[in-house]
């Protein structure tokens, strides 16, 4: 990155965060889910991996730090969500068993 060590903390990252967190001040995840829940992060939908231009014009979803921390996490590594409906199924259609 072509910014600070932690662009996290410039004056630039607090305000495009607080505008998003206004926008939406509700977690998207847990709004699908049904719960709803106060958001605490914007989140960057697309990881920017060090990528100055990505952090900074990237799309941002707001979320919960529990959504933020864990559910995307989970995501991210392995390419699919864990949680699963009434019937123990489970819910995301990257799911591998969703792939039948």
């Amino acid at each position: 990155m072509t910014a600070s060590e932690h662009p996290h903390g410039t004056g630039y990252w607090k305000r495009r965060r607080a505008l998003q967190l206004r926008a939406e001040p509700l977690c998207k995840m847990c709004l699908a889910n049904g719960l709803v829940t106060p958001a605490t992060v914007a989140d960057h939908i697309e990881q920017h991996h060090k990528d100055w231009n990505k952090f900074v014009l990237g799309k941002l979803q707001s979320l919960c730090t529990e959504c933020h921390n864990r559910t995307k996490r989970v995501i991210e590594l392995r390419g699919y969500g864990l949680e699963v409906d009434d019937e123990g199924w489970p819910t995301d259609p990257n799911h591998p068993a969703n792939r039948i």
